[in-house]
């Protein structure tokens, strides 16, 4: 009951946000003040223009790409936060790159709380963090989004620890290439929930180190809290489009 009143009063207060306290963490013109890691390539050494801005749109695009050898990208807002909303406007469009694992088609996400960019080993493929998976459907059948993924972290649903990585969300599937919104609301360890047209799809709380991600060299111990960390856009081998990527502050509320 505590949980459920929790999430009642978390709706309101999100619907109750003025438009001019959002933040736009993408301007719409270029990727200042992100930084970008594609696996096995140094600090912001943008591979083959994977991530750009064209039209206005944040894009993951692999048009210069012969074809996909492992090149998972990851681009990094710089500021650190703990309590938030991030707000995304995506679509998946095209075709997948040559070589791209059948389970990164229309395959993206917003990775939360994650561990900075320069902090990353060069082959590293993917940053310790909690991620909101994006998937779009395949034409046919169920294949939902919003959905809860794990590399290098457990979380907490229900009272149990959930330690495998992948968790679908009771979102609906999205086909085609059709613009989808979701809402990440993140009050540091204690709740994170995945909202699709005001409909929270998944929730959980107690972020914590730990899994198969995690490296021997990582500075934090399994079962470390995490309640804080970088936001980061995926490139997983499907282009996507981003158009908006905002966020609302929350952390005035626990001053």
């Amino acid at each position: 009951m505590a949980l459920l009143i929790l999430l009642l009063w978390c709706g309101s207060f999100q619907q109750s946000q003025p438009a001019s306290e959002w933040v736009q963490l993408f301007n719409g013109t270029d990727l200042s003040g992100w930084d970008i890691k594609i696996a096995g390539y140094e600090l912001n050494d943008n591979y083959k223009s994977t991530f750009r801005v064209e039209g206005g749109l944040l894009k993951v695009s692999y048009d210069e790409y012969e074809d996909f050898n492992g090149e998972f990208g990851h681009l990094f807002y710089r500021e650190k936060f703990s309590h938030y909303i991030l707000r995304v406007e995506y679509r998946f469009v095209g075709e997948q790159v040559p070589g791209g694992p059948d389970w990164a088609f229309r395959n993206s996400g917003a990775m939360l709380h994650s561990q900075s960019a320069a902090s990353m080993g060069l082959d590293q493929e993917f940053p310790v963090s909690i991620e909101a998976q994006f998937l779009g459907g395949r034409g046919e059948g169920e294949r939902t989004t919003a959905n809860l993924c794990t590399p290098g972290t457990h979380v907490v649903m229900d009272g149990e620890l959930v330690t495998q990585h992948c968790v679908n969300a009771s979102s609906k599937t999205y086909h085609g290439d059709q613009w989808v919104t979701i809402e990440m609301e993140v009050r540091g360890d204690e709740l994170i929930r995945h909202v699709i047209d005001g409909e929270t799809v998944i929730a959980y709380s107690q972020p914590q180190i730990g899994g198969e991600f995690v490296t021997d060299d990582f500075p934090l111990e399994e079962g470390t809290a995490v309640t804080e960390g970088y936001i980061a856009l995926q490139a997983e081998s499907h282009p996507i489009e981003f158009r908006k990527v905002e966020l609302l502050d929350l952390s005035g509320e626990n001053q």
